[in-house]
């Protein structure tokens, strides 16, 4: 059979043009394969339906806009220059129409202009803009632009390095609307705070760094931090930034609070695994906050020393049960808050652990790990909490989903235990276009800069899921 498809457009003044054939295809009904249209077929019609629906728009706009704004004279023509208008659904090549400036304008400004430069200046739909850095967001520069060549007509700029160039370009537009760094973000006083409506509830924000393998030092790697912020009553957030490189952290840690219904009022729970540079991160953004030092990372400590004292019992077992009792007895006082008892009893277990005299080859080492641990404690002694009695009341003592917010962020895009290298620039602007395409919000973004996008039906939810 033969099957072809008629394309009509009406123009702005209601008056319709002529039915045109855009595609004819040759169908043969013998194979599976041949029903319905193919990858190809597809790509074929979509380029040229796309083709003449861009060329007519265009037109309608540059007729539009003939005219000097400012006097309303007609301007004369110089002549057109070729131009690509990159779509989803194909490449399409115009004839930009370049204008003299109009007499009453004198000398001022440039000798010629494009209406069509000011109408798309990057050369690109927000469309393809907005596909470019989901999928690059989500997969390797080279995976994405395969991806795209596979099932969009697009005949040029599906290659690694564009979709790189777009995909940060997106990402430095994100970071330029972000307010100014601040060393303090709360503002007000007490009385002000108490008119406020009463918070749905706590938010809990959880804080944790990965590293990737450094492309300018190539034996080297450096930190990034990545979280999550989960409030009772909305969705979750993700926050990521490269640790040195990023200017402006706390803006960007308050600025995801606020887009989640911050209240000066409303508590704030920051866990993290002690390190100075996130506890800094944290400090002074919100009135009602409080530092906690996860469990987690206590627990996993802990557990490495077990593991040594088990390496003892196995020279002494008398000695190796009794280093297990003490490791009990410092987690017993750690989990019910009491900071300054289990100091004691870490510092007796230095010194016990100094004087013994039992054949293990790994002693040294294990009586580092305990220093280790000591002033890991004392340092975070202000950040320990009744970890019990939280627990109990059905609150979050413990950072463990920030290790999946870790592998989720970091681990499956960023590849950091294989050979990919990153520049700080490069990883810290990914993060950004990657933590709003993994909570849904990169759709949001687009809309608000292209208002016309809001048509699609697709609700952020959506987004979120498919990312």
């Amino acid at each position: 059979m033969r099957v072809s498809v008629l394309l009509q457009i009406t123009d702005d003044e209601g008056v319709a043009r002529a039915a045109e054939p855009v595609a004819v295809f040759e169908k043969a009904t013998e194979r599976p394969e041949d029903v319905g249209l193919s990858i190809s077929e597809g790509k074929t019609l979509m380029t040229a339906v796309q083709r003449r629906i861009v060329e007519s728009q265009v037109a309608s706009w540059t007729a539009r806009h003939r005219n000097c704004q400012a006097c309303g004279a007609r301007q004369r023509s110089k002549g057109n220059y070729p131009l690509i208008f990159r779509t989803l659904y194909g490449d399409v090549p115009l004839a930009g129409l370049r204008l003299h400036r109009c007499p009453c304008q004198g000398d001022h400004g440039p000798a010629t202009t494009s209406p069509l430069c000011a109408f798309f200046p990057k050369h690109i739909a927000p469309e393809r803009l907005y596909l470019e850095t989901r999928w690059s967001s989500l997969v390797p520069y080279a995976a994405a632009a395969g991806l795209m060549a596979d099932i969009l007509p697009i005949a040029s700029g599906a290659n690694a390095t564009t979709l790189r160039d777009h995909t940060l370009r997106v990402a430095a537009r994100a970071e330029a609307e972000l307010g100014e760094e601040r060393p303090c973000f709360i503002d007000g006083c007490p009385a002000e705070w108490a008119k406020l409506p009463i918070p749905e509830g706590r938010i809990v924000v959880g804080l944790d760094g990965g590293y990737v393998r450094n492309w300018e030092e190539k034996k080297t790697n450096f930190e990034l931090i990545v979280g999550r912020s989960i409030p009772e009553d909305r969705a979750p957030r993700y926050v990521g930034m490269v640790h040195g490189y990023d200017r402006k952290p706390k803006r960007r840690l308050f600025e995801m609070l606020k887009s989640q219904g911050l209240q000066a009022n409303q508590d704030v729970t920051f866990l993290t695994d002690g390190g100075e540079e996130v506890r800094a991160l944290t400090e002074l953004v919100t009135p009602i906050a409080e530092h906690v030092l996860d469990w987690f990372h206590i627990t996993m400590r802990i557990t490495v020393l077990g593991q040594f004292a088990k390496g003892v019992g196995q020279r002494n077992e008398a000695i190796g049960a009794w280093l297990a009792s003490e490791l009990d007895r410092i987690k017993w006082k750690l989990w019910h808050g009491n900071g300054h008892g289990a100091r004691e009893l870490i510092n007796d277990f230095e010194t016990d652990l100094a004087d013994l005299d039992v054949d293990y080859p790994n002693l040294r080492k294990f009586i580092t790990l305990a220093r280790e641990f000591g002033v890991y404690i004392a340092s975070n002694l202000a950040s320990l909490i009744n970890y019990g009695e939280r627990y109990r009341s059905g609150e979050r003592i413990s950072s463990a989903f920030v290790e999946a917010t870790v592998n989720a962020v970091v681990s499956k895009r960023f590849a950091k235990k294989q050979q990919m290298q990153w520049t700080r620039r490069g990883a810290h602007l990914l993060l950004q276009t990657r933590t709003r395409t993994l909570d849904g919000t990169l759709r949001s973004t687009f809309e608000r800069w292209h208002p016309g996008m809001a048509n699609d039906n697709r609700g952020p939810a959506d987004h979120a899921a498919v990312a």
